[in-house]
């Protein structure tokens, strides 16, 4: 092991501050920038040669993942004057995953964009990042990693366990279990209704392991949050004294100098990718993980994901991977700090977190208090990792699908293809109970991806068929070039790229075809000899596009693929060096 401690031989001095270009010179400029800070209300003692804070809120009205963010920017400020910082709130866009249409994937890259650009046009010298529901933890890590100033990430914490009748209930896995079950007539609409009384019982976000928790995790594993703060429930109390630590620490980070340069690295990307496979992560992992890495120059791949796949066994029972257990049940049996304990030896304990110390020192002695919530290598809750990265003449560029959610039959299956262009199409034809359709049967939904959605929604877990919904069935194996819910279940396979829309194979495929998957030997394939392909390839016209002016003109022009992590090719680093420090005159 290293060195214990991130030793630095000196602090930064008050005059080096960043916050001193505004604040510190004798010129009319800086009287300008004095003088309107103390128009509201505040004196030299608050500001001169102290850390300024921004602390990026991403609360609204309309996000019930952070509803508590209004109370605990207080408490984050709170933190930073305990520290000797002031603490100034910046508003960020709150993509709300519950009510943003047509998803919050068009608007993931325009939050990196905002708090890049927040974080670089203020006077702060480091940032408390506030987020937590879906594409949050992404797009604000995303844009404070090219911004490059010390920062923290602030979990919002997931939600108390759903309950209803005597049963806990799981954030989507259980909408989409009950949904079924309302569509196959097994239940009432009151028992409908009582599911939608109970299943969202606190503020937080979802709290099976979808994406809110996935990329909280992921964010805690590479080193990002203070340690283990991704697993405290939002309700909880520990997570107001959380928040305020995340604001004590933002400002020693800014004293000691601590970049994210020195903290997500190959090594710390690799360890999130390992931790994020152990806990059954979200198929919306990989999208954000490869954006993530890219930022801050790390060339991380879907081979780099999936060989980790198979070496690294689900570790963590949560649903819906796991069978029982939810995030609160989690905390309580140690966290990610004991799931993280379990894995040690696969972890380079050696990655620095923006507490100045490494992985290894923050798991030492962490404990697991059940080990069925949390499970050692030797008996995990699936043998491989959670996700398989699929490749063949239907996904040249790769597909993605969730093994450890999905019955074991659609390991190795063919069926023929039944295929929609479109969701309003498929969703009448699915609940056509005259139907032509068979278990065997591989339903398809195109036009659905990046540019075709746009922006990739979630419409991936293809409901069901009525038909076969009454006849007992409750999963089949399902293909689109959209994502899923990280909260959702079954044989679905997802992201194809590159996507139909732009002509990529799943655009020339026809009701009939059949389609072959060998997740064991990560292959994907329709059965269409090549000559006919270039023949379909030939006769397939260019869709109309999506938008013709404003932002989503912009998305459409620069978003790339999935396999590509969905970034604008012009934020990449290999597009240009990032924006240097705004001039001041």
């Amino acid at each position: 092991m290293t060195d214990t401690r991130y030793q630095r031989i000196q602090r930064k001095q008050p005059e080096e501050l960043r916050s001193a270009r505004w604040f510190g010179p004798d010129d009319l400029r800086s009287f300008g920038h004095r003088s309107r800070i103390m128009q509201m209300g505040y004196a030299p003692e608050d500001w001169a040669g102290k850390p300024i804070i921004g602390i990026l809120n991403t609360w609204s009205d309309l996000n019930p993942c952070h509803a508590h963010f209004k109370h605990r920017i207080e408490d984050v400020k709170r933190g930073v004057l305990q520290a000797g910082g002031f603490p100034v709130e910046l508003p960020a866009i709150t993509l709300s995953e519950s009510f943003m249409k047509p998803t919050t994937m068009l608007y993931r890259n325009l939050l990196a964009i905002e708090a890049e650009e927040q974080i670089r046009a203020h006077p702060v010298d480091g940032v408390v990042l506030m987020g937590g529901c879906d594409k949050t933890t992404p797009g604000l890590i995303m844009g404070a990693l090219t911004a490059g100033l010390p920062f923290i990430f602030m979990p919002a914490g997931p939600m108390l366990r759903g309950n209803y009748a005597g049963q806990q209930l799981g954030s989507g896995s259980d909408a989409w279990k009950y949904w079924d079950e309302r569509r196959a007539g097994t239940i009432t609409a009151q028992q409908w209704l009582g599911v939608e009384g109970g299943i969202a019982r606190s503020y937080g976000h979802c709290m099976t392991m979808g994406t809110a928790s996935t990329m909280t995790a992921i964010a805690d594993a590479m080193g990002l949050t203070i340690p283990g703060a991704s697993s405290i429930p939002a309700p909880d109390s520990n997570h107001i004294r959380m928040a305020a630590a995340c604001g004590r620490r933002a400002v020693e980070m800014v004293w000691e100098d601590l970049r994210p340069g020195q903290i997500v690295t190959e090594r710390s990307v690799r360890n999130a990718t390992i931790v994020a496979m152990a806990t059954g992560c979200s198929t919306n992992a990989v999208i954000h993980l490869l954006a993530m890495a890219r930022r801050a120059g790390v060339k991380w791949t879907l081979d780099d994901l999936d060989a980790l796949s198979r070496d690294v066994p689900v570790i963590a029972n949560i649903r819906p991977s796991g069978s029982t257990y939810l995030m609160e049940d989690f905390f309580y049996a140690g966290g990610l700090l004991g799931l993280m304990s379990q894995l040690r030896e696969k972890l380079d304990v050696d990655c620095l977190t923006v507490m100045g110390e490494t992985l290894g020192e923050a798991i030492e002695d962490a404990p697991v208090y059940n080990d069925d919530v949390i499970r050692p290598l030797s008996n995990p809750v699936y043998y491989e990792g959670s996700l398989a990265v699929l490749r063949g003449n239907l996904c040249p560029d790769g597909a993605v699908i969730k093994p450890s959610a999905c019955e074991e039959r659609f390991q190795k299956h063919t069926g023929p293809a039944l295929v929609f262009d479109s969701y309003p199409e498929m969703k009448a034809a699915i609940d056509d109970e005259n139907l032509d359709v068979t278990p065997d049967h591989v339903l398809v939904l195109r036009n659905a991806g990046p540019l075709g959605g746009p922006g990739m929604p979630e419409w991936g877990m293809l409901p069901m068929p009525k038909k076969l919904l009454k006849e007992g069935h409750r999963d089949m194996l399902r293909i689109s070039d959209a994502r899923m819910s990280g909260t959702s279940y079954g044989a679905c396979v997802l992201h194809v790229a590159p996507e139909s829309y732009v002509g990529g194979p799943l655009a020339f495929l026809k009701t009939g075809d059949l389609i072959s998957i060998d997740i064991p030997n990560r292959s994907l394939n329709m059965l269409v000899d090549d000559a006919e392909l270039e023949r379909r390839r030939a006769e397939w016209k260019a869709p109309e596009p999506r938008f013709e002016r404003g932002y989503g003109w912009m998305f459409s022009k620069h978003i790339t693929q999935a396999d590509q992590g969905c970034d604008f090719d012009y934020l990449t680093p290999e597009f240009g060096k990032a924006a240097g420090e705004p001039d001041i005159y």
